[in-house]
């Protein structure tokens, strides 16, 4: 098995074995690392990692937003969800005119929501080491959709 192949199966079995709160986390480091060679594709222009990398990272903030269930809290949701439409237009903006100042604070935007939902996983640990049941209401996400590499 080569080094892709294997690479393939650690990240399927990953996904496989994830908890929502996980597989989020695991959409948020994708869309900043494809947004980071998007990135290195303009600054070195390299045509196919613009592209390749505009277009996964904003196929992911696409599934983040989809995904989104404003059941709990759908004053919250509706935030959540207005950030990633932002996103994504400004994502789409940054590939158009190859602006790589906005797509700096796209990154920038994305790494303040990782860190966001870091924070929120630790605190979800301490609440369930104290017994309390406090499992945000994710869907289950369909990977198959959106074609992560490692």
């Amino acid at each position: 098995m080569n080094d892709q192949n294997t690479a393939n199966a650690y990240l399927k079995t990953k996904v496989m074995t994830a908890s929502p709160e996980e597989l989020r986390m695991m959409l948020l480091d994708g869309a900043i690392r494809f947004a980071n060679a998007a990135k290195f594709g303009l600054e070195n222009k390299d045509h196919e990692k613009v592209y390749e990398g505009f277009t996964q990272c904003r196929d992911i903030v696409l599934e983040l937003t989809n995904t989104i269930d404003p059941r709990p809290n759908p004053e919250l949701a509706e935030k959540v969800k207005s950030l990633y439409v932002f996103l994504y237009g400004e994502l789409v903006s940054a590939s158009i005119d190859k602006d790589v100042v906005r797509l700096d604070k796209a990154i920038e935007l994305l790494e303040f929501e990782r860190e966001t939902w870091a924070q929120l996983m630790v605190q979800l640990v301490k609440d369930r080491k104290a017994g309390i049941v406090a499992t945000p209401n994710l869907p289950d996400f369909d990977m198959p959709s959106l074609s992560i590499q490692a």
